[in-house]
């Protein structure tokens, strides 16, 4: 039995890893999009370390883009297998796989009008850029996916079992642990961790860890780090509404991710408004189309809500909007927020790689009235990581931009569990047991401080992945 690291090894984005059985069949663990833009990793998202039809089973940790976005093209390629995971990730991914196929076509599209502007006009490039997928693509493998919910094991192979827990990540994200039967020698257990939510957030229950497993791969985003108190994050949300909005009639930009950031701001900002403490003259929008979506499938998943939510839906029955908050989808009606004052405006994508909120950040970043809030994860190399990290000049439409507005930064409410969430998360792998544990899903700096960690935890064979690496288990 192998397993191959097939992406996020060394880096945040592109979850792909591929397992191989003794006889030969092939589980492929998460497909995501690769998300940035590293030299090395260009042609990532076209090619594959492995042949699309001969693998036999995918299993999907959850929704997010860097983990679902190349099923399509997966499906494109030739594979014809089952893509299973939970019934919010299905519900979740047919929306957002839909929407991903729009940004490919339309990205293609841009690449070859430019390329034929540089040729002379009506020259098209013999080059010319292919969509990864279209919207039919997209369809076709959602076609394939079945659902099952936490806590039930079910079987992919004959000899190999899944059981789905609850990761807190997002609405319907899992740990995966895999059962696998050896011809009469004990049974083998191997984890995949996916994504690690944090305990005591909004909305979600908190991660619940996994069975004792033999082998685990384990993410490493904030392997590093801490995330800041979190019972001060409201009130610092707070004071920068109403320093912003308030004081300077400012806008308050907030780059989120469509599922997950957006509606826990969403719900933060809401329970202010009941609690009478969000300023009366703000207005809030949301700036996604996808998000709007998005927003309507938390709605029909209670099941994953914790006893807080659940709690709150008994005096509002709507923790997802209130008379101040605006969903947009219309284009047009998008434009019409450049010329807003003291308003909050949420828009995709949080890395402010694609989506609308680019033009948000255009239009706002050189007004000094204005501030910039980064709710989460950037990898490097995006526009996002370049204004958390404080650069003073941004390049963006072909213009430079002094970055005259303010930037501020809020970890606590990122969906990832930090450095001492992810430990209390693997208490129950036991260290004497665990003959590998495989860290990917992280920049290389973070996961070196993260493996020390762990090793002065006990854990004794952790492994820094390298991308196509193979190793026998």
């Amino acid at each position: 039995m192998t397993i191959q690291f097939c992406g996020a090894a060394g880096t945040v984005t592109g979850s792909c890893h591929l397992l191989t059985l003794d006889d030969g069949y092939k589980i492929l663990l998460d497909c995501g999009l690769y998300q940035g833009s590293e030299d090395e990793m260009i042609s990532f998202n076209r090619e594959w370390f492995f042949e699309p039809a001969s693998i036999g089973t995918l299993v999907l940790s959850h929704a997010h883009i860097d983990h679902s976005g190349r099923i399509p093209k997966l499906t494109k390629d030739g594979f014809e297998g089952t893509v299973y995971c939970t019934p919010a990730t299905r519900d979740l991914c047919s929306i957002m796989l839909m929407d991903s196929a729009q940004i490919q076509v339309k990205d293609a599209e841009y690449e070859n009008r430019h390329a034929e502007r540089r040729n002379g006009k009506g020259k098209k490039d013999e080059h010319a850029s292919e969509p990864l997928y279209t919207q039919e693509d997209a369809a076709a493998a959602l076609a394939l996916f079945a659902s099952f919910p936490y806590e039930k094991w079910f079987p992919i192979h004959p000899d190999v079992d899944v059981l789905f827990r609850d990761a807190g990540h997002i609405l319907g994200s899992a740990s995966v642990t895999l059962r696998i039967r050896r011809g009469g020698m004990k049974d083998t257990f191997l984890g995949f961790t996916g994504d690690i939510g944090r305990p005591d957030r909004p909305i979600l229950r908190d991660p619940k860890p996994m069975l004792p497993c033999d082998y685990l791969i384990c993410e490493s985003t904030y392997g590093d780090r801490l995330h800041e108190f979190t019972p001060d994050q409201d009130e610092k949300l707070l004071s920068i509404i109403r320093e912003t909005c308030v004081e300077k009639k400012g806008k308050l930009i907030i780059p989120a991710f469509s599922v997950g950031r957006t509606q826990e701001l969403v719900f933060t900002i809401d329970r202010l408004e009941n609690e009478g403490r969000l300023p009366r003259d703000v207005s809030i929008y949301v700036d996604s189309p996808m998000a709007v979506n998005a927003t309507d499938v938390f709605r029909l998943h209670p099941e994953c809500f914790n006893e807080e939510l659940r709690k709150y839906l008994l005096s509002d029955p709507d923790p997802f909007g209130f008379s101040r908050l605006h969903y947009v989808k219309e284009v047009e009606d998008s434009k019409k927020l450049n010329e807003v004052k003291s308003a909050i405006i949420i828009s995709a994508s949080g890395m402010i790689t694609a989506g609308r909120i680019r033009h948000h950040i255009f239009n706002s970043i050189e007004n000094p009235d204005n501030t910039v809030l980064m709710v989460g994860y950037c990898a490097p190399h995006t526009l996002g990581a370049r204004l958390a990290a404080g650069k003073d000049t941004i390049r963006m439409f072909g213009q430079e931009l002094m970055v005259r507005a303010r930037v501020e930064s809020l970890s606590s409410f990122s969906a990832h569990g930090d450095q001492q969430e992810m430990i209390d998360f693997l208490r129950t792998q036991e260290p004497k047991r665990l003959r590998k544990l495989f860290l990917v899903h992280g920049e290389e700096d973070r996961q070196l401080v993260f493996k020390q960690e762990l090793e002065r935890n006990g854990y004794q064979d952790v492994i820094l992945t390298i991308l196509g690496e193979s190793v026998e288990l």
